[in-house]
């Protein structure tokens, strides 16, 4: 696990004003919620997983990606939060959820608050519909997105699956062998 305080860009109890204005929103978020809100900030973008690990020095696996979709009946925001290692099946998210379609960025930030890359898994705008890949409660540690492309906090899995609320499921898209 990389601890989080030998990064020189993390956010002490008193430094939220140096954080973009979403990042800065999440950690108070984080804080009111009892985590210690500490967010670091990537010197390079971490809009993908496997720039987000690059940064942080963690496997691909730990980064908890936020990826929103679009419930077909209603438009309801749905969010998967997924291990970095894994591509989301939308027929097993479906299967909890109805059918769902892919999310554009104007979507994402109205529903939201945050741009594509940035997405946290908590303090949406309109609060989504959420699954937790069952695959991220065997790390001992995950990355998410806190707000902004360059930004992140560290979490485990419990303290992910007790911040959203969320139900675990296996939303991951198995090639067969």
């Amino acid at each position: 696990m990389t601890d989080h305080a030998s990064f020189p860009n993390s956010t002490a109890a008193g430094n939220l004003d140096a954080l973009p204005d979403a990042a800065r929103r999440v950690a108070l978020l984080l804080r009111e919620r009892g985590h210690a809100g500490q967010i670091v900030m990537l010197p390079e973008t971490g809009k993908t997983s496997a720039e987000a690990a690059a940064g942080l020095g963690c496997s691909v696996a730990q980064i908890a990606k936020s990826i929103l979709f679009r419930r077909r009946d209603d438009d309801a925001p749905v969010l998967v939060v997924a291990s970095g290692a894994n591509r989301v099946d939308e027929h097993k998210v479906a299967a909890h959820v109805g059918a769902v379609g892919r999310a554009d960025a104007k979507f994402v930030r109205e529903k939201t608050g945050y741009a594509i890359g940035g997405v946290c898994p908590i303090g949406h705008a309109t609060p989504p519909i959420t699954l937790i890949d069952a695959d991220l409660l065997v790390l001992e540690s995950l990355w998410a997105a806190a707000g902004h492309p360059h930004a992140v906090f560290n979490l485990s899995p419990r303290e992910l699956v007790a911040l959203t609320g969320a139900p675990v499921a296996d939303v991951a898209l198995r090639e067969p062998v």
